[in-house]
């Protein structure tokens, strides 16, 4: 048992812990108006969640996936960021669960949902508490950074739904603490984001501890070739929906590059946070470090800010993403580990203080604004340095980036330059992101906790190590 200095050492460990969570059971009341679309298709405890939300008319993707994955089809969803994909499995998930309740057996979910970061992970864990309010369904989410004894203890009271990480999935797993034998749903959400992180060793081999019977969803907001291939090993028969793939921005998102020297950048961001239209925003850094001193200097000069990367630990980043939310920040200066799974409504202006490396994640950053019907502007910042990536962004956009000509800080040399991108500048390997073979993350010693391999179950994998058990962390360095 962990030994405490003190009581306020005992309370920020516990609230750096995922917390299962413990509901009266509530009878759900009659709706007012009868839900447009696929909503009306699913049972009434599930609408009158939905309705008390707000909604009324299901989005595409939901409108689209909603009736088949009702049926219990297999299915492959591609959308663009900000769409309700998290609504579009997680209603009828729990739909299905609801009409064959069982009760959940100790480490052995009936649902699994796999998310690439902790902050996507708790947002559908959110989701899932949401929307499930009126069923008698135990939920739980699961990552690493943060020490496992409560996750343990949750897992052995017995979940429906497991929400995790892949890292900290495989630890546990490897420990004997979760069976994936009695798995029915299995879902995968940003996969291309997965992809990205390295991941693919992983789902492999949570692939081959869950049963062939099962029904399989593949959620991305990209399709790539190797993604296909990556899905054909995973479903079957599926139901194939995009939707605007063409389309990658959203068109309530005002666009606009403002060409700056890289020393003037901190006096151009401070010009434009000056602007009393920005009430919440978003500011995005290339790396961990810059992330921290532009968090700095914008408090220095009374903006309250606050930066969420990679190097916090999970309470640390719980309290500043809490705290933007619930507006103590007016800015949130993060990497591109906030590029998916933030959903917040009232973020008025994403800045791109360095653009990605990747055009893809262009669109993910600005997709954090815009959000719920609402619009929103998305300002960012090109040095010379940066020209190539915009040209790359401007590529996958199929049409220029509006420039802003006329700000004070205009640099003429970093609107003309021809540079090329410095060689592997954000990244924290020298293998391409989204590789299959990326070896740059720990963790590869898991294959002697697989139950079909001769793992006990209960039992504790020969090949686990103490690198495994110490969290899972499994993000690339430039994050």
């Amino acid at each position: 048992m962990k030994n405490y200095a003190s009581n306020a050492s005992r309370r920020r460990y516990r609230s750096s812990e995922p917390k299962q969570v413990h509901r009266p059971r509530l009878t759900p009341k009659p709706l007012e108006k009868p839900l447009d679309g696929a909503f009306g298709a699913l049972i009434p405890a599930v609408q009158q969640a939905i309705a008390l939300e707000g909604y009324v008319t299901p989005t595409p993707i939901q409108e689209k996936s909603i009736p088949h994955l009702v049926e219990g089809r297999d299915l492959l969803g591609t959308a663009q960021t900000g769409t309700g994909k998290t609504a579009a499995f997680t209603l009828p998930l729990l739909q299905r669960l609801s009409r064959h309740k069982t009760r959940p057996r100790r480490g052995t979910p009936r649902a699994l949902i796999l998310a690439p970061t902790r902050e996507l992970a708790a947002q559908i864990g959110d989701s899932v508490l949401t929307y499930g309010k009126y069923l008698n369904l135990h939920h739980f989410v699961i990552f690493g950074g943060v020490k496992q004894y409560s996750q343990v203890k949750a897992l052995n009271r017995g979940v429906d739904i497991l929400v995790a990480t892949p890292g900290r999935l495989l630890d546990l797993m490897s420990q004997g603490f979760i069976h994936l034998d009695e798995v029915e749903v299995f879902i995968l959400d940003e996969v291309d984001r997965m992809l990205d992180m390295g991941f693919i060793h992983d789902i492999n081999k949570v692939l081959e501890e869950i049963p062939d019977t099962r029904q399989t969803l593949f959620f991305s907001a990209t399709m790539a070739p190797k993604m296909e291939l990556l899905a054909k090993t995973m479903v079957k028969d599926p139901v194939r929906i995009t939707i605007e793939p063409d389309k990658p921005t959203l068109d309530s998102i005002t666009q606009k590059v403002l060409f700056v020297d890289k020393g003037n950048k901190d006096s151009l961001l401070a010009s434009m946070l000056d602007d009393r239209k920005v009430k919440k925003a978003i500011i995005f850094t290339q790396m961990k470090h810059t992330a921290n001193k532009v968090s700095k200097k914008l408090a220095a000069l009374g903006i309250k800010a606050t930066a969420i990367h990679g190097n916090k630990s999970q309470a640390m980043r719980t309290r500043a993403l809490d705290g933007f939310k619930k507006g103590h920040y007016r800015v949130l200066v993060a990497t591109d580990v906030a590029a998916r799974g933030l959903d917040v409504d009232d973020i008025t202006h994403v800045f791109n203080y360095d653009l990605p490396v990747e055009s893809e994640t262009y669109v993910h950053r600005i997709g954090r604004t815009a959000r719920a019907g609402s619009e929103g502007d998305a300002i960012s910042f090109c040095t010379s340095e940066d020209r190539s990536y915009l040209r790359e962004i401007e590529k996958l956009l199929g049409s220029q980036v509006p420039a802003d000509m006329h700000h004070a800080y205009h640099s003429e040399e970093a609107s003309k330059s021809l540079k090329p991108a410095p060689k592997n500048f954000g990244r924290g390997s020298s293998a391409p992101k989204g590789s299959w073979n990326n070896t740059s993350r720990s963790g590869g010693g898991r294959s002697g906790g697989s139950r079909r391999n001769g793992g006990r179950r209960g039992g504790r994998s020969q090949g686990s190590s103490n690198a495994n058990r110490s969290g899972g962390r499994r993000q690339q360095n430039s994050y």
